[in-house]
């Protein structure tokens, strides 16, 4: 079965078929991190499901040249740096740099391309020429140039591809300066956005003088740049899809870069909104964490990556406490199998053929079915847990095993704990534990382990030994 994933510009689930016409290149690009605070989990989600494409695609074989923006410069990020006082490039420094931090923590492929809006400058003024010279965006006496919805329309072009829009109970034809706007609106939105005294140092020159970018034009000018101007995959969270996504369509697509026939991008997929303890979050109500503030809390980047690899893209989750601490069960549950497994399989290794990749890669076909994906693991992990009690698998095996895990988390990457180093008074208890079993003085071996408990610690048997792992 070939993949098939949603494609909101057409509203179904279509099979997967890139660009190129060799079927292997895919273009990808997804909307990144805004660099004025720290991202929260409910970006992350979205970054997350981004890396999960990333890696079933390269998984199938393609090659994939996964492109995401840093928004460096936007209303919210000027109004910061005058109110901090800050420098524009050290302010937003300190959240790009934070941004990397936490992507590494959660075991997040780094795209291959992060353009910064600031960097791209020339290439925005040039796709905002182009389209003023298209007659459909116009300077206004202040300097400013907006995309002109109604002359885009004029010309034949649909706006409203990725949302239906009403257009009759819509304030059609209204002129908005800001990044972001209300549904209700139909506007003609900023393309460049002429300096005022409020933006301080952060303006560049420009043929219609000192200014910036609008925020909807800097993914239009940086994914073209580095992706052309058609390209396989656009991903973003689905409050993203209208106005930003909706007018990446219309400028792009009325520049008209793209061959006949073409359309700027061939899939959009949107990711579903996240909550937190069944709310929305929000810093008055204390649910509103980021990665650093989960991580000060005990938990792992892998837990947190885990749970937020759980539910389906689509569907709106609930993230909670209760479900981290859940997390961290099923993956010490298929830690545990794993290293059963490498303990009985020694030196050898495998090549990883089990029914077990294949079964796995149905379910994500299905429009990335995470849930049965996961399905397909812990029904394997019980079966090996099974097999390996009734000691029915031998080394050979038991190195296939490890070898199809490897390629199921070359996918979820989930990777494996970090190694716990044991304190020399833990290592000191277990060594008298066992001195005492052989001398058969089991009731003092017995309190050894309830003390190891106590501390935190608790002891497996297994066939080379005892060992102790943390609870």
């Amino acid at each position: 079965m070939g993949l098939k994933l949603f494609n909101t510009l057409t509203r179904s689930v279509q099979e997967f078929a890139p660009v190129d016409p060799a079927g292997k290149k895919v273009g990808m690009y997804c909307c990144g991190p805004t660099v004025y605070d720290f991202a929260h989990i409910g970006n992350w989600r979205s970054f997350i499901f981004g890396d999960l494409v990333r890696r079933y695609l390269e998984f199938k074989g393609y090659a994939v040249q996964h492109v995401m923006n840093i928004t460096d410069v936007d209303d919210k990020i000027i109004k910061r740096v005058r109110e901090t006082g800050t420098p524009l490039k050290e302010f937003t420094g300190k959240f790009e740099a934070a941004f990397f931090e936490d992507l590494k923590a959660l075991n997040c492929r780094v795209p291959h391309q992060t353009p910064r809006a600031t960097e791209c400058i020339p290439d925005i003024i040039a796709l905002v020429e182009k389209l003023v010279a298209r007659g459909l965006a116009y300077a206004t006496p202040d300097g400013s140039v907006y995309f002109s919805i109604e002359k885009y329309r004029a010309g034949g072009s649909q706006y409203g591809q990725l949302v239906k829009l009403n257009f009759d109970e819509m304030r059609v034809g209204e002129r908005v300066r800001g990044d972001e706007y209300e549904k209700e609106a139909v506007a003609d939105f900023a393309l460049w956005k002429a300096r005022v005294p409020e933006d301080g140092a952060v303006f560049w020159a420009s043929p219609w003088g000192e200014g910036r970018p609008g925020w909807h034009i800097e993914c239009s000018a940086m994914s073209m740049k580095l992706l052309g101007p058609s390209f396989d995959l656009h991903l973003g969270g689905e409050d993203l899809m209208f106005p930003h996504h909706e007018d990446e369509i219309a400028q792009s697509e009325g520049a008209g870069l793209q061959a006949p026939g073409k359309s700027f991008v061939k899939h959009w997929l949107h990711g579903a909104h996240l909550l937190v303890e069944g709310k929305k979050m929000s810093k008055s109500l204390g649910n509103f964490f980021t990665i650093r503030e989960l991580l000060t809390k005990g938990f792992t980047g892998r837990e947190i990556r885990y749970l937020l690899l759980t539910a389906h893209y689509r569907e709106t989750f609930n993230f909670t406490m209760e479900g981290l601490q859940g997390a961290r069960a099923s993956l010490a549950r298929i830690d545990e199998c794993l290293t059963k497994l490498r303990e009985l399989a020694g030196s050898v290794s495998g090549d990883g053929e089990l029914p077990l990749v294949g079964e796995f890669a149905d379910a994500l076909d299905d429009d990335l079915n995470i849930s049965g994906a996961w399905g397909c693991v812990f029904e394997w992990v019980r079966d090996t847990n099974r097999k390996l009690a009734d000691k029915e698998l031998d080394a050979p095996a038991a190195a296939s095993a490890l070898a199809a895990w490897d390629k199921l988390d070359s996918v979820l990457g989930v990777g494996a704990p970090q190694e716990v180093a044991v304190p020399a008074e833990i290592t000191a208890l277990l060594e008298a534990r066992q001195a005492a079993r052989k001398t058969k003085d089991f009731k003092r071996a017995d309190a050894i382990r309830e003390e190891l408990k106590a501390k935190d610690w608790v002891i497996e048997d297994t066939p080379k030994g005892a060992r102790v792992k943390r609870l």
